[in-house]
């Protein structure tokens, strides 16, 4: 299978001075792509001056993360995408694992390798971790990565593990999946694109995997940062799209409402920090939610009843309540 390592790029000329090189060197049998969004620095000048075996895509428009793969990925031919960010740093024999894996494992569409941070790389790092997995009520967690706790890498997930969601951070998928599947869904312009896709993934019957045995570095809020009140309303929203789109009939408005509920109790959480531009991004991701609700509930396709979607039943309130800090905490009190 040959893999296409694409880099999504708007305006990124310091990371890709910073980044590619790593990607080029311990990429030999891949075919690299920058795909660009409509950059207004010189990006693609220096990619093309400094990088001529690099093949460069150029959209038209800045139409985001979900928008900018969906059109770049049509002029990819390779079997694997592998939707990586600018602000990565691979380490050498990284793809090697993720070959074998998918050689191993034919029912698997999707795969992320272990996500560390290029800051601090003894620790995980916030976009993926070690596999990504929601809780009964659609709140996305990481191993490694609970809410801004960051495990330490003791090689506790070296391992191969089914999981939920692979991060949009380093994805790898199968062409023909993400064809079939009709990409990301652009209603969501960034963030959480990738679970969505992941769960419609599943109710499709096919599965996800992390493979411990690759590793990247990725800086993360090269974009937008972790508490940018835009990430906010992006994550709020689109966590509400999702379940909208993959669950089951019966099980989308109870759990709506208890959402709405929980956001609203997050949003008091904000005011109480004084951070007023985090409240106002719920309330506006609520009223987007609404404005956008008959469209979203109308693509809801294949529904796969018989997935166990959830790994745990309240991150939240494991964390906020019981203070638990660490995946194994919160798994295990449910499993035990």
């Amino acid at each position: 299978m040959k893999i296409a390592v694409v880099i999504l790029n708007w305006n990124g000329k310091e990371l890709l001075e910073k980044f590619l090189p790593s990607v080029t060197s311990y990429s030999p049998n891949a075919t690299i792509y920058v795909a660009d969004n409509a950059s207004s620095d010189t990006s693609i000048e220096f990619v093309k001056e400094n990088y001529p075996a690099v093949k460069i895509i150029q959209n038209t428009s800045n139409g985001g993360f979900a928008k900018g793969y969906n059109d770049a990925l049509t002029h990819v031919d390779e079997d694997i995408f592998c939707l990586l960010n600018s602000d990565i740093e691979v380490t050498e024999n990284w793809l090697l694992p993720i070959e074998e894996a998918f050689k191993n494992n034919p029912e698997v569409a999707i795969l992320q390798p272990k996500i560390l941070d290029y800051k601090n790389k003894e620790y995980f790092e916030y976009a993926g971790a070690a596999g990504g997995f929601i809780d009964r009520l659609g709140y996305p967690f990481c191993r490694g990565r609970i809410f801004q706790t960051l495990e330490k890498d003791r090689g506790q997930y070296n391992d191969e593990k089914e999981i939920f969601w692979a991060t949009g951070a380093c994805m790898f998928i199968k062409k023909e999946v993400f064809t079939s599947l009709g990409g990301f869904d652009e209603d969501y312009f960034a963030h959480q694109e990738e679970i969505d896709l992941c769960w419609r993934a599943q109710n499709n019957n096919y599965k996800i995997l992390y493979v411990g045995a690759s590793k990247v570095y990725h800086v993360g809020g090269a974009t937008l940062g972790n508490m940018n009140p835009k990430k906010t309303f992006l994550n709020f929203r689109n966590s509400l799209f999702s379940i909208t789109k993959n669950l089951p009939k019966r099980k989308v408005f109870p759990l709506i409402i208890a959402r709405l509920f929980l956001d609203g109790i997050a949003g008091v959480r904000f005011l109480f920090q004084l951070k007023f531009l985090h409240l106002f991004a719920i309330i506006k991701a609520h009223f987007s939610y609404y404005y956008y609700f008959v469209r979203i509930f109308k693509k809801r396709g294949t529904i796969n009843k018989d997935i166990k979607y959830f790994e745990c039943t309240s991150v939240v309130l494991s964390y906020f309540l019981k203070q638990k800090r660490f995946y194994y905490e919160i798994v295990n009190q449910h499993t035990s």
